[in-house]
């Protein structure tokens, strides 16, 4: 489940009603001399009406697409990670603990840098494997040990 969809959906219907609200009707918007030169002044009351309900539809067909637009570029910056699932890997080496400024290295070429959080472990381990689990906003959490606490990192290569 995306978190941004709420906030998108109700974008998109407030968009919309201001689209509506703020369509000016087009004998409105043209002088008597761009009426005439474009034949609108020929129109009956019922051509011109359609012709202000087409042209109403397609600028709050436009404002929507283009905050489904807005939203489908802003998400992924707000919720990055959310939508990529954890990573699993092994460690390159050994790993005794961490803290903030340690690398890891992962055997698929990823380098995680630890931003936030601090463990000794009791062993060395050699190679383990961990995972990185994703979080809100672009976090990401690297666990070695399911019951240890996460390292708060982020990725350098």
């Amino acid at each position: 489940m995306r978190l941004g969809l709420p906030l998108a959906g109700l974008l998109l219907l407030s968009s919309t009603v201001l689209a509506e609200q703020a369509y000016v009707d087009i004998e409105q918007r043209l002088d008597a001399e761009q009426l005439h030169a474009t034949g609108l002044d020929t129109l009956s009351a019922q051509q011109l009406e359609l012709l202000n309900r087409l042209l109403r539809e397609e600028s709050v067909k436009a404002v929507e697409a283009a905050v489904a637009e807005s939203a489908h570029e802003q998400s992924p910056k707000f919720l990055a990670g959310l939508d990529e699932g954890p990573i699993s890997s092994h460690l390159k080496g050994s790993l005794d603990g961490w803290q903030p400024g340690t690398v890891f290295e992962l055997e698929n070429g990823q380098q995680w840098k630890v931003l936030k959080g601090s463990v000794k472990l009791r062993e060395t381990l050699h190679e383990p494997g961990i995972k990185l689990v994703p979080g809100i906003a672009g976090r990401w959490f690297l666990q070695v040990v399911e019951d240890m606490p996460k390292a708060r990192v982020y990725r350098i290569d």
